[in-house]
């Protein structure tokens, strides 16, 4: 990583521990991402807010609040409006997902299990990398 660089700072939600510290621990490796994970949906607008993400990575399927209801949120928000969001979906395939032009709701989305190499290439699009 260029030292001169800072992190970009992403925010992982999803109800599964290991997956979000699975994702932190893979992104935050390469050194070019500070990761913040919330697995509970009702915390990710005050958790935002707090950590200031450039870019979300939200599941889609959570108890209490599914993932549109949570982007939602995030783009009701004058703060976070402008904040990147990409789904994260066992419901749908890879093959969906490149049928689907990789967008659920006008939203980009990733298909689980997660693909390193596929994540890293997406975070690197909309974030400008």
């Amino acid at each position: 990583m260029n030292t001169n660089m800072k992190p970009k700072r992403i925010l992982v939600v999803d109800d599964e521990p290991s997956l979000t510290r699975m994702i932190k621990f893979n992104l935050e490796q390469h050194g070019e991402y500070e990761v913040q994970e919330v697995n509970v949906a009702t915390q990710v607008l005050g958790e935002a807010r707090r950590f200031q993400p450039e870019l979300v990575l939200l599941d889609v399927m959570m108890p209490g609040m599914d993932g549109g209801a949570v982007a939602a949120q995030l783009q009701e928000d004058p703060g976070l409006k402008k904040v990147p969001i990409v789904f994260l979906t066992a419901a749908a395939k890879k093959v969906e997902v490149a049928s689907r032009g990789g967008l659920i709701g006008g939203l980009p989305f990733l298909a689980k299990p997660l693909d390193l190499k596929d994540l890293l290439h997406c975070l690197r699009k909309h974030l400008g990398r």
